[in-house]
């Protein structure tokens, strides 16, 4: 008898069917987990318990293969336009980009952060950088970030703003194809990676950060990189599990492994996806400190899911195992990595020898710590300071925000704003106005807020792993922000962990989009409600695009999109 198979999963999408002829027997096999003890161990077998049917983009059927790759190249297309096309607007540095484009300058002119005259950004504005003084400047933040803009600026000179924000549009278009392919590998869909990746592309708040010099968005691209890398190591792992599982089970007799090799389970090697997700994540917190706690929560998800993996293996020691032979392999695969990257990160300041507090060490000679070599003193030093500062960081700013009003976008920080005067170019009115405010789109933010709350039931009532992956990366980049209630914070800090917000989205509209085995009916005015969604989102996404991009509009047209008085 031919049978064919398809498990639906939770977030609207199911598995490619997988034909086969089987006896009658096997019918359950398709209903769930269900099969012949003699076979439970076979590598197949554990396989489609452990991963599923659809394991790389190879599972798909022929013609849908190069839609694997087309769909994230497509979408970021299309946020490439969005963010490459006047880039040079506005012609002057904005925002924080004060500190971060001229930090950069000063890394390509010796390595690390130098100082800067009075009115040093009329100069900087003017095609002129350099005026960089010879003595060092004391910065709060890594080095990483401000690499990547010096990276555009080689690449296109420091004396023009593409130069300045090259690193960041590019950095923002390659984010939108990785959330376009995670949402793929998570959900098994085309439909809802395509969705992703168009989300994300049109949304005002990703498009300001990436038109905009500031560090944050290269924090958001090495954490959904390192999520990624985690989401390929976790399916790389259990096929690691489920060959050596069946490799055992090969060598016995009775055709499964035996009592004492279900006690714990094989080891599983070095991993290379997860040493890959620690040095993305030693580059993220080399770009902003915060990112230490995506090591802390990306780094018990993966233990977490290989603890599940050991379980649904039939390991009957699952959690001392998991812990053992999973959990300490992946601290020494994460947390060194990300260390010895992070260190190597500020190389510029260690081969400097009047950066600042470079020298520290010399002229502060410790009993008990003069083992360690003056550089790493002097570093250390240069850390507990910046620490300090982050830790008293609380003066007012008239666009804080906090934490709490994140999620509806109670205050979006406005990073430029002019008024033309009537006759200046694109201003045919008497009151005109160009700003740039970091607002998301409406209908983009307000629907991921209610889909985290989807997301909390999906995963408590049906233990959904991807939802729980989704709502694990958001709390880490979300929830320690609570625990500094009198430190000065921003809206745009949310860059960080907006790609899961919209994998959060992406999961609602899989419940949208409904199963593969619901009735035609069903299936069709899904899909009419997530294209109706996502129409909705892309023609909003263009009524507020010139408050994003600094267009030249009259008075009236920028207050009709300020929708919020807070937004003001």
């Amino acid at each position: 008898m031919t049978q064919t198979s398809v498990r639906p999963d939770a977030a609207g999408s199911a598995n490619t069917p997988a034909s086969a002829t089987e006896p009658a027997a096997r019918k359950l096999a398709g209903r769930g987990w269900v099969s012949r003890p003699s076979e439970a161990f076979t590598a197949g077998e554990l396989t489609r318990r452990l991963i599923g049917s659809i394991r790389s983009w190879r599972d798909y059927p022929p013609s849908l293969r190069l839609w694997f790759w087309l769909v994230p190249a497509l979408t970021a297309a299309v946020g490439g336009v969005l963010r490459f096309t006047r880039l040079e607007v506005p012609g002057s540095l904005v925002f924080d980009e004060t500190y971060y484009v001229k930090d950069a300058y000063s890394y390509l002119v010796s390595g690390y952060e130098r100082s800067w005259p009075d009115k040093a950004n009329d100069s900087f504005n003017a095609g002129n950088p350099g005026v960089l003084l010879a003595s060092p400047e004391y910065v709060v933040h890594p080095p990483v970030g401000k690499w990547m803009i010096a990276g555009g600026m080689w690449l296109f000179g420091p004396d023009n703003p593409l130069g300045w924000r090259f690193s960041a549009a590019l950095a923002g278009t390659v984010s939108i194809a990785l959330v376009a392919l995670i949402a793929q590998k998570l959900f098994g869909s085309l439909i809802l990676g395509a969705a992703a990746g168009l989300l994300l592309a049109v949304d005002g708040h990703h498009l300001v950060m990436s038109r905009t010099s500031l560090l944050d968005i290269f924090l958001m691209f090495w954490i959904l990189a390192a999520f990624g890398a985690l989401l390929m190591d976790r399916d790389d792992g259990r096929r690691r599990l489920a060959v050596r599982l069946a490799r055992l089970a090969a060598d016995s007799p009775t055709g499964r492994p035996s009592q004492l090799q279900l006690l714990s389970g094989p080891w599983l090697g070095i991993r290379w996806w997860r040493v890959l997700a620690g040095v993305c994540l030693g580059l993220a917190v080399g770009t902003k400190w915060s990112a230490l706690f995506f090591v802390a929560g990306f780094g018990l998800l993966t233990v977490f899911w290989d603890l599940s993996a050991r379980r649904t293996a039939g390991i009957r020691g699952w959690i001392s195992a998991g812990v053992i032979k999973d959990g300490l392999v992946a601290f020494l695969s994460i947390v060194p990595v990300a260390a010895l990257t992070y260190a190597a990160s500020w190389t510029g300041w260690f081969r400097s020898t009047d950066a600042y507090y470079r020298q520290w060490a010399t002229t502060n000679p410790n009993a008990d710590w003069g083992w360690l070599p003056n550089s790493l003193r002097s570093l250390a030093h240069y850390h507990l300071e910046a620490y300090k500062f982050h830790q008293g960081l609380s003066s007012e700013h008239p666009y804080e925000a906090s934490a709490w009003s994140w999620l509806v976008m109670g205050r979006p920080t406005s990073f430029y704003y002019e008024s033309p005067k009537q006759g200046t170019p694109g201003c045919d009115v008497p009151s005109c106005t160009s700003a740039i405010l970091s607002v998301g789109n409406p209908l983009i933010w307000w629907g991921a807020a209610i889909s985290l709350v989807v997301l909390l039931f999906w995963w408590a009532g049906r233990r959904d792993w991807r939802a729980g992956a989704v709502l694990a990366a958001v709390g880490s980049g979300y929830l320690p922000w609570f625990l500094y209630p009198e430190r000065t914070m921003f809206f745009f800090y949310a860059v960080s962990f907006e790609p899961f917000l919209i994998l959060a989205l992406v999961y609602g509209l899989g419940l949208v989009l409904g199963r593969r085995t619901d009735p035609l009916w069903r299936r069709r005015s899904g899909l009419y409600g997530v294209v109706l969604f996502l129409v909705g989102a892309v023609l909003l996404s263009a009524f507020f695009y010139p408050i994003w991009t600094a267009e030249v509009i009259p008075y009236q047209d920028w207050r009709f999109r300020m929708w919020m008085p807070s937004w003001i």
